[in-house]
């Protein structure tokens, strides 16, 4: 008859087999260096715990090999695959359009200006531009778009420059400016003040007579 069910007679389903229990003495077969060899930085306690690329003190090779220098987006730093790059065309280049003509990234790869459109194109101000044309581009110096719009052209970018944030400046709080006490009156000063009670009167006897 089978055994009922209960917390008393709970059993695994198969035989467990004991974990070896290390440092035991030599005849429990992990004792005296427990199966960690002698010395050595595997033997010492949290040794499996390295951070990943940790080379046992020496250089590593994140520091070892070159960087590539130039700008690169914040969300890639310090270096990643975001690296931003632009395709450089030079203001006086641009002879090669008719006057009046757009100017297009993909009209630059038609004129041998530009290999691909894969880059974003960004003009600069070398050279001089005699011609009013219409440019389409994703970047402009400030020299460039000077000299575009001095010959009567106009210039809209394929891509809105980021704005820069303004810090936060802390307002400061108004001085509050004590009023000023009434300086109590001196002797000297109340001295000086009372003959001049007598002379008005005296001048005022003068000019009683006078409007008789």
């Amino acid at each position: 008859m089978a055994e009922k069910l209960n917390l008393t007679s709970l059993k695994p389903a198969q035989s467990r087999k004991d974990r070896k229990r290390i440092g035991r003495g030599i005849g429990s077969g992990k004792g005296r260096y427990s199966g960690r060899g002698i010395k050595g930085q595997k033997s010492r306690a949290g040794s499996h715990k390295m951070r990943a690329g940790f080379e046992g003190g020496q250089m590593p090779i994140y520091m070892r090999l070159g960087k590539l220098r130039g700008a690169t987006s914040k969300d890639a730093m310090p270096i990643g695959p975001f690296r931003t790059s632009t395709a450089p065309v030079n203001v006086g280049s641009l002879d090669r359009f008719a006057d009046g003509a757009e100017v297009t990234p993909e009209s630059l790869v038609e004129l041998g200006l530009l290999k691909n459109t894969k880059t974003d194109v960004k003009l600069l101000g070398n050279g001089e531009l005699k011609k009013k044309l219409t440019i389409r581009v994703h970047a402009i110096s400030a020299t460039a778009r000077e000299k575009v719009e001095q010959a009567g052209g106009t210039v809209s970018l394929l891509k809105e420059p980021k704005l820069k944030k303004k810090k936060k400046h802390s307002k400061a709080k108004p001085e509050t400016v004590a009023p000023e006490a009434e300086a109590p009156e001196t002797p000297a000063a109340a001295a000086t003040e009372a003959p001049a009670e007598p002379e008005a009167a005296d001048q005022a006897e003068e000019q009683a007579p006078e409007e008789e």
